[in-house]
């Protein structure tokens, strides 16, 4: 039995305390690579047995090695998953007499005195706790983290894909500096379609010289047995009316693409008697706990949410997934879809409910790209030169002072944080935000204005998030609010909507950024405004397409749904052809119908700027051009465009988005933008079609 190679006294507690006759697939094969010290990814789909496969043969080395101190570190990209896994993994490190603590920014001041005063064996944590860690003076770093052997990244997938990642990976390299040693890097993640880079990504400046591994037992296409089905329904009034109906005495899980769609259409729900709670990153700790913790004790009931409760945390078993509108990618479905299906005798579902024609269209291309077996790569954001800013500058708060030579020499050679940077450090410090005293440099004057404030807590996140202002009725926090719902013009009582009820605000404190509220029966709205690029996948946008030319989903679709989709098709018929993209002129409207996805588009648009519209932003699907535009002034311009494809235009507005892009020199924040806003290959995809022309009759 697979269990018989972990410690005695845990293969002892698996099999009687956890009742397991043996371990599952992936835990099994975990095994061996764990306790080799390889680096690895560990994939499975939602509530796989990832977090047990790492943790059972680690636990494992722990006591085979007589490990000592904080020796394995537990890294989660979210605070309640991080609460969500303790209980469990105490009990785990408990069979062994090993300790496991929390240590995030909700934890108290006296909870991580005690846990600077006797260390606990694993530490569960946060990349912006760990930088905190290292960057304040409350912690000795070098004497804390002298034992560290490991580190556990759970969602790894979800780190990778963002800015954040990049900070995961260099505060890791500091990490590694501090206690002398590589550390074992094991990341668990759900199904992802490069899960070889993604590891190689993982280990960081140990890439080609660790022994690596991928355990990925369970990973295939999409799940045979799931049971999806596509619905049209029109409107949020008739999305809550079909969720009353359907499925009652289940426990249901609705997904909603916005915080703005999760206060309506709980508030629907709420008006029709169903029992219903919220949970998206606008309500408050508290609140969201609250609404978690008592669906899951619920039956009957329904929980509307945001991605934040796509990642693993508990929230009991489920009946159902419902999926409102379409999530962005195919990933982030499996995600959802994995929720369900965990009894016994039970499949994974999801139904979709589409609000209007495009929301139906876009889910039917998502699930058609999912039935075709794909899934997103994950690849991380290019050229993150504003990471290796803010970097620099806590590795000064990190050292104090630290040697102007040797400084880029603290994340092991891993780029871009390597002495390709040095345009950077030579920035900061003409800038001010270094100061230089001989061969020493420290944080400078600049870096202490901007950043200084609070011990330098803005150093530790790496992303801008926009302003909300802080809800209360009376002393109890209720969330977030976007700050236009209190300066919008109204009449009479200001109302809002949050954690699905309605408020009336009763006085704002405009220094402070916080409003307060009364409860108040008459309606109110809600509005978050979104961060980000945005913009629709190449691959996602083309399967579309694909719908639009006659391909179904390989899904059961209601007879509304197919009546819709047949006239979102009969709409777009002039857009779409199989043989190549499209002209079209309509009226005064010329339009190049590429159906290549934002980025792909943007970059097209850069490249071909004398031919395009430039009064007019690109979509997913097309792309403004010139109304004087002849077919020979096409052929002319495009000729040789695939020879000469240029990043797209970046507006200075946008790099507010880009925290510490003001470290950067404007260039450089520039081109970092302008990478990440292009899509090369999307774009020479396109430019390799045959484009026809057609004029479509005004009507």
């Amino acid at each position: 039995m697979s269990v018989d190679r972990l410690a005695p006294g845990l293969a002892y507690h698996v099999v009687n305390t956890l009742g397991w006759r043996n371990l599952r697939p992936l835990q099994s094969d975990a095994i061996e690579p764990v306790l080799r010290g390889d680096d690895a990814v560990l994939l499975a789909p939602t509530a796989g047995g990832k977090t047990e496969a790492a943790m059972f043969p680690l636990l494992t080395a722990m006591e085979q090695q007589r490990w000592t101190g904080t020796s394995v570190l537990y890294v989660c990209p979210l605070k309640a998953l991080l609460n969500n896994l303790l209980p469990r993994l105490q009990a785990y490190g408990g069979w062994l007499g090993r300790r496991v603590e929390l240590w995030h920014g909700d934890v108290t001041p006296s909870a991580r005195q005690r846990i600077l005063t006797d260390q606990p064996d694993v530490l569960l944590t946060t990349p912006e706790s760990l930088e905190a860690m290292l960057v304040g003076n409350r912690v000795d770093h070098e004497r804390f983290f002298a034992g560290l052997r490991a580190v556990v990244v759970d969602e790894v997938h979800a780190f990778a894909g963002d800015d954040r990642g990049w900070h995961l990976l260099a505060v890791l390299e500091r990490l590694t500096g501090v206690c002398g040693r590589p550390l074992q890097r094991i990341g668990l993640s759900a199904t992802v379609g490069n899960p070889a880079e993604l590891l190689e990504w993982l280990q960081g400046s140990g890439r080609g010289t660790r022994t690596s591994t991928v355990v990925a037992p369970q990973i295939g296409g999409p799940a045979a047995e799931a049971d999806i089905e596509l619905d049209y329904v029109g409107s949020v009034d008739n999305a809550a009316t079909v969720l009353a109906a359907l499925h009652r005495g289940e426990k249901r899980l609705v997904f909603c693409d916005s915080r703005a769609l999760v206060e309506k259409l709980g508030t629907a729900l709420r008006e029709r008697g169903v029992t219903t709670f919220l949970s998206h990153a606008s309500l408050s700790v508290d609140e969201r706990r609250q609404a978690e913790a008592a669906f899951a004790d619920a039956r009957d009931c329904v929980i509307v949410a945001t991605s934040t409760l796509e990642l693993g945390i508990d929230v009991g078993d489920l009946d159902r997934v419902v999926q409102i509108n379409a999530p962005r990618t195919v990933a982030s479905f499996l995600q959802r879809l994995g929720r369900t299906g965990r009894r016994p005798g039970t499949v994974r579902n999801c139904l979709f409910l589409a609000l209007d024609k495009k929301s139906l269209l876009w889910a039917a291309g998502l699930l058609r790209l999912w039935g075709t077996g794909y899934v997103e790569p994950v690849t991380a954001p290019p050229e993150p030169r504003h990471i290796v800013a803010q970097q620099l500058l806590a590795l000064c708060l990190q050292q104090n002072s630290v040697g102007t030579e040797l400084a880029l020499d603290a994340w092991n050679g891993l780029h871009p944080f390597d002495h390709g940077s040095r345009p950077i450090l030579d920035h900061l410090l003409e800038e001010g935000f270094v100061d230089r005293d001989g061969e020493l440099m420290g944080i400078g004057p600049a870096a202490e204005k901007r950043y200084g404030r609070r011990h330098f807590m803005g150093m530790t996140a790496v992303f801008t998030a926009p302003p909300q202002f802080r809800v209360f009725e009376g002393r109890r926090e209720i969330g977030l609010l976007d700050p236009s719902l209190l300066t919008d013009h109204v009449e009479g009582p200001r109302l809002i909507l949050l954690a699905g009820r309605s408020w009336k605000v009763s006085w704002i404190d405009w220094a402070r950024q916080r409003c307060f509220v009364e409860a108040d029966e008459r309606g109110g709205r809600a509005r978050w405004s979104t961060g980000g690029l945005g913009g629709a996948s190449f691959a996602l946008t083309r399967s579309v397409r694909d719908v639009l030319l006659g391909e179904d989903p390989p899904v059961r679709i209601t007879a509304r749904a197919t009546t819709v989709l047949a006239e979102a098709r009969d709409a777009e018929r002039h857009t779409v052809h199989p043989g190549g993209t499209l002209v079209v002129r309509e009226g005064t409207d010329l339009r190049w119908w590429t159906w290549a996805g934002f980025r792909a588009n943007a970059t097209l648009a850069s490249t071909l700027s004398s031919l395009v519209d430039g009064t007019q932003r690109v979509n997913d699907v097309s792309i403004r051009i010139r109304s004087d535009l002849t077919r020979e002034h096409w052929a002319a311009g495009t000729a040789d465009a695939g020879e000469r494809l240029c990043l797209p235009e970046v507006d200075d507005r946008a790099l507010d988005g880009l925290k510490f892009s003001d470290a950067l020199p404007h260039r450089l924040a520039v081109a970092t933008l302008a990478a990440r806003l292009a899509d090369l290959g999307g774009a020479t995809s396109v430019l390799a079609e045959s484009v026809r022309f057609a004029q479509v009759d005004d009507r």
